[in-house]
């Protein structure tokens, strides 16, 4: 592509050099880039790529992309250079024009939330499909295109690979594609230059404050997917969250609202609930899915909605719905043939935790045990571990406190941070087993009849993050051991 035409789809500051040459390919990572290829330089958390320019240079970069003039360096005019306010925009801009725009020729829609983006964006690519038509998905889980399984690193992958995914999935004759928008891609402007025709929110509570700072820098980061709305599209948003009639504050497009508990476009009620699934009333119709929870109820109305918005009939959609399956590592049940319950589920945030056992403890007989195994992982929001500790120990018969991705901290500083939200009277009942597998196998054994064993927190994951290194580890494999 030559490069006029392809930086027509930023506003630069300034250009500095030939603009009518050809250009190989597009990068953000220096150690990639070669001969006639474009750097794009982005300022991030950790290295600033601006330090990378003069190598860049060297192996032939045709043109770079900065924000920052002092790093303009004079080779004869070979290199041309692009000054923008934002290099984070100006990729996600670049990535969309490099690939066609691919985004342009689909019905992409979003899902943003703390909690249940996975479930949503996973049922609704499996309930187009379902209805015959062709879709893909972006997720935490795996990525989808069409049939075709692509391993997901992030739950929104960079600009480049997120556009270069799209691009396939036009090639492929996808018609839908569901994503999952994670407050961090929003804030590094991943999302830049995709064209939404529908957003959904699912619910907003305490999580990354790590990255963010405070909680209402990531309430208003997650915002600006709405912000961004075309007239011409659709949010669907959760009235039962305080949030979530500010996430359509000023939105442009179509607002619908779903809700459990009060008047709103798309409502509904458990009628049964058992672990294998419930019976649901949803806006006057009855239907039996084979998900459990007050928050699976609310992300199946989240799912009905948008289906309703892309023009799906009604009964067809409730149909579908009574066939899904719940999505890898998101309350999934395993029976005992000793007559307990296990459930593995990523709760990984006070409210997740706090939903999952809530949900247990409305299905299990009276008189059962609830033991809870739960860890917090490190390099992540320190705060959140006393509350996940609170909360399952209130809910819980018997807590059990363990290791989940510990990467660089210590898991007994994690541990420590976690128990220090317990009273000591608490910690006398409760178990702290840093190894995960011994702590599972315990909960495991302690269980009798009628007792539920929740082990939460990695969910889908196969793998530990100890000093670094990848660990294959799977909660679904170690409890099979035990069922």
């Amino acid at each position: 592509m030559i490069l006029s035409e392809l930086i027509s789809a930023i506003k630069p500051i300034e250009v500095i050099g030939e603009t009518e040459k050809e250009i190989k390919g597009i990068h953000f990572d220096s150690r990639k880039i070669g001969e006639g290829d474009l750097f794009v330089a982005q300022v991030g958390t950790a290295v600033d790529g601006h330090t990378f320019i003069d190598g860049c240079v060297a192996k032939g970069a045709a043109a770079v992309v900065l924000s920052d003039r002092k790093y303009i360096v004079d080779n004869g005019q070979k290199t041309t250079y692009i000054l923008v306010d934002n290099t984070d925009k100006a990729l996600g801009l670049l990535a969309s024009k490099w690939f066609g725009e691919p985004s342009k020729k689909l019905t992409l829609v979003g899902v943003t939330g703390t909690n249940g983006k996975t479930t949503i964006a996973t049922l609704l690519y499996k309930l187009v499909r379902a209805l015959g038509h062709k879709a893909g998905l972006l997720s935490t889980v795996v990525n989808y295109i069409e049939d075709e399984a692509v391993p997901a690193t992030h739950t929104t992958p960079d600009a480049i690979e997120l556009n270069g995914l799209l691009r396939r999935m036009v090639e492929e004759g996808c018609e839908y594609v569901f994503m999952e928008v994670s407050s961090h891609a929003i804030a590094q402007e991943r999302i830049a230059g995709l064209d939404f025709d529908g957003a959904l929110f699912t619910n907003l509570t305490r999580d990354h404050i790590d990255y963010h700072k405070t909680f209402d820098n990531y309430r208003d980061t997650k915002k600006r997917l709405f912000d961004g709305l075309k007239k011409s599209a659709f949010a669907v948003t959760n009235k039962d969250d305080k949030n979530g009639l500010v996430m359509t504050q000023n939105c442009k497009a179509a607002v619908h609202t779903y809700s459990t508990r009060s008047l709103a476009d798309y409502k509904a009620q458990i009628l049964e609930e058992g672990f294998d699934g419930m019976m649901l009333n949803i806006n006057g119709k009855e239907v039996f899915v084979p998900l459990v929870g007050r928050f699976n109820v609310s992300n199946l109305l989240c799912i009905y909605g948008a289906a309703l918005n892309l023009g799906f009939d009604e009964l067809e959609v409730l149909r579908v719905l009574s066939t899904l399956k719940p999505v890898n590592g998101r309350f999934e049940t395993i029976h005992s043939d000793k007559g307990w319950t296990a459930i593995v589920d990523y709760a990984h945030t006070p409210d997740a935790v706090d939903n999952v056992i809530q949900t247990i403890r409305e299905i299990k007989c009276k008189g059962a045990k609830l033991i809870t195994v739960v860890g917090c992982g490190g390099n992540r929001d320190k705060g959140k571990r006393p509350m996940m500790a609170q909360i399952a120990k209130k809910g819980s018969e018997q807590l059990i406190l363990t290791s989940d991705n510990p990467r660089d901290e210590e898991p007994t500083d994690i541990l420590k941070d976690m128990t220090d939200g317990l009273t000591e009277e608490e910690l006398r009942s409760t178990l702290v087993i840093e190894d995960r597998a011994a702590a599972i196998q315990t909960a495991c054994t302690l269980a009798q009849a009628g007792d539920v064993v929740l082990v939460a927190g990695k969910g889908h994951e196969d793998y530990q993050i100890i000093k670094g290194v990848k660990y294959h580890f799977d909660d679904h494999e170690v409890v099979k051991k035990y069922v």
